[in-house]
């Protein structure tokens, strides 16, 4: 039976003519350099099967894999960004969202919205580092409070997914603004007694790592991925001094105390949702005594 599943199952081989193959039908992974079969690495959640490196996820693909089926309310969408400071570099900040809207499909690099994940329900957030590098702007910012307050009002726990280079330059102040802008937000959680879970994805690093990325009651990585404010080639060039293996890494800033833990990315759902349940009980339990009393679960999870 194994040999005729082979022939009825007969797929493309490295040495197929490129002409008679769709282009990216394989791919190289960045972590071994063994070449994927793309709809292999796809059904492996972009996880690579050869040496588990973590591919970038597109958003969609992200919201699928963390909410439950038919759970996903968009939110988001509706905020379009603007050029308030007529940048120009190479080329016009204008034609610059021009092309990424185009090959996106919506107007900058977040995506939020209501959904359950293993049956809690959450708000989402999910940036895209296909647009821009996942630069936070003003859309981002503002995209990113709104779901915080919305979640809030509608006493769901928030979960963020982090994967950006950044602040936007070409927004100048008005993206570094956004840093405090998201920190602040966060507060309506806070007052709710909310839970806020923090996904870090490779790569978060910059502005978004100094806001509301790293502010998470839990803050968790996948593997490998790079967390950092300003890159390990920067603080190189800087210092003057080789830098650890594995420098800002996940598996590194998990063992320095600054994550609460590294998930592979199969497990990320079910690990969350653990999570969740877990903050969840701890609320509960506090809201359940007296005024101004304050339980010892409530204490360690908040």
């Amino acid at each position: 039976m194994a040999l005729e599943r082979w022939f009825r199952r007969k797929r493309p081989t490295r040495g197929d003519d490129d002409d008679a193959s769709p282009a990216g039908l394989w791919l190289k992974c960045v972590g071994c350099h063994a070449q994927i079969y793309r709809k292999d690495l796809i059904a492996n959640l972009y996880v690579c099967p050869e040496c588990s490196h973590h591919e970038r996820m597109p958003v969609e693909a992200r919201i699928e894999m963390l909410a439950d089926d038919g759970s996903f309310e968009r939110w988001s969408g509706f905020v379009q960004p603007e050029d308030a400071l007529g940048f120009v570099d190479t080329e016009p900040y204008t034609e610059r969202l021009r092309s990424a809207q185009a090959k996106s499909e919506r107007p900058d690099a977040i995506v939020t919205g209501a959904a359950t994940l293993e049956g809690e329900g959450v708000a989402l957030a999910v940036m895209d580092f296909d647009f821009l590098g996942g630069s936070m702007g003003s859309v981002v910012g503002e995209e990113i409070a709104r779901a915080v307050e919305r979640a809030a009002a509608e006493r769901r726990a928030f979960v963020s997914v982090a994967a950006s280079g950044g602040a936007r330059m070409q927004e100048g102040a008005l993206s570094l603004m956004q840093m405090a802008k998201t920190t602040v937000a966060l507060e309506a959680l806070a007052a709710e007694r909310l839970p806020y879970l923090s996904v870090l994805t490779d790569p978060t690093t910059g502005g978004v790592t100094a806001s509301f990325a790293t502010l998470g009651d839990l803050v968790v990585a996948e593997p490998g991925a790079l967390i950092c404010f300003a890159g390990p080639r920067v603080i190189q060039q800087t210092i003057k001094q080789d830098l650890p293996e594995g420098f800002q890494r996940a598996e590194f800033l998990l063992r320095k105390g600054m994550l609460d833990d590294v998930i592979a990315r199969g497990a990320l759902k079910a690990r969350l949702g653990s999570y969740l349940r877990l903050l969840r009980s701890g609320q509960g339990e506090a809201e359940q005594q007296a005024p101004g009393e304050e339980s010892e679960a409530s204490a360690a999870t908040f």
